[in-house]
């Protein structure tokens, strides 16, 4: 299993006329957060871009449990529970606020597309080296 942790600070812009995270900008705070992980394992997803492969959000799955507030500091914790096989990855997303309030959870699947094509294809080699060491 893979977990990656991220903070994010609420901005002002992302609150809704009652003072809480507008539900949809949930959505840029999971994408940074797969991006992070994604770097922590020393890979990024520019490298995937330049090998011609990117990761569309093909299902999202996401329960509010708590509000978040602006200026709230946000964690961010990313699972991969499985090793990612053939075109299809699932990240987990749970969102805590600093008192560690559970905010909300998320399950986001993507999968590993030719850029050119649009076509399914398989994790690089690269990545998949690197998350072999969480999977064992």
């Amino acid at each position: 299993m893979f977990i990656s942790e991220t903070k994010i600070r609420v901005r002002y812009a992302e609150t809704d006329q009652m003072g809480v995270v507008y539900h949809s900008n949930f959505f840029p705070y999971f994408e940074s957060a797969r991006t992070e992980s994604i770097r922590e394992l020393g890979f990024t997803y520019a490298d995937m871009e330049k090998m011609g492969v990117i990761m569309p959000v093909v299902d999202v799955h996401c329960r509010y449990i708590r509000p978040a507030r602006y200026d709230d500091l946000l964690n961010i914790r990313t699972t991969l529970k499985e090793m990612p096989l053939q075109h299809k990855i699932e990240f987990h997303h749970d969102v805590f606020n600093e008192k560690e309030e559970h905010l909300a959870t998320a399950k986001i699947t993507l999968y590993f597309v030719e850029a050119g094509t649009m076509k399914k294809t398989v994790m690089p080699k690269q990545l998949q080296e690197k998350l072999q060491a969480y999977f064992p």
